[in-house]
């Protein structure tokens, strides 16, 4: 506990080392809070990086006197920075920064390489696919991504809702891998 202590005196003071332990130390609380507050315009990674603002925070105005345990203090700064985050990514009013195009850019156009190289990972990923899925998983497949939804699966395909619920299960573990 004195070794905690003194890396948080240590970070408190902006000592580089003892704020790259805390971090390590609190990253499992962190990526753990980002993962459950992710939002339309806050990402995994933006929220995480919140997160670490939070962990800042904690650092700065954690008192000992006040409160009893850093680790409780900064789980609630961690989350309260990406739930504020959170909130402002899914305003109205940052639609239009979230959605622009650069102007300055040039529009990418793929060489012949490129697109040689990309019909070749396609063909591949395809092929993996459907070596990977079972023929009623590969028609469930087709039929998701058509667009639709389990009950209408079901029926052209004849079978339960279940089933077809089941086969998309195990179509994204198979995919995940």
């Amino acid at each position: 506990m004195a070794d905690f202590d003194e890396q948080l005196r240590r970070a408190k003071a902006r000592d580089e080392a003892a704020l790259a332990y805390m971090i390590a130390r609190e990253m499992p609380l962190i990526r753990r809070t980002a993962r459950k507050m992710t939002a339309p315009g806050l990402d995994f990674e933006d929220a995480v990086q919140e997160g670490i603002i939070g962990l800042f925070r904690a650092i700065e105005t954690y008192d000992s006197t006040r409160v009893s345990s850093f680790t409780t203090y900064a789980a609630a700064c961690i989350r309260n920075a990406v739930i504020t985050a959170a909130r402002t990514a899914g305003r109205k009013r940052n639609q239009p920064l979230n959605s622009s195009v650069p102007f300055d850019e040039e529009p990418f156009t793929e060489g012949p390489e490129q697109i040689a190289i990309d019909n070749e990972a396609y063909r591949l990923t395809v092929h993996r696919i459907n070596t990977a899925l079972s023929p009623f998983e590969s028609k469930v497949l087709r039929c998701k991504l058509a667009g639709a939804s389990s009950k209408e699966i079901a029926a052209r395909l004849g079978c339960e809702k279940k089933t077809a619920d089941n086969a998309l299960w195990r179509i994204r573990q198979k995919l995940k891998r």
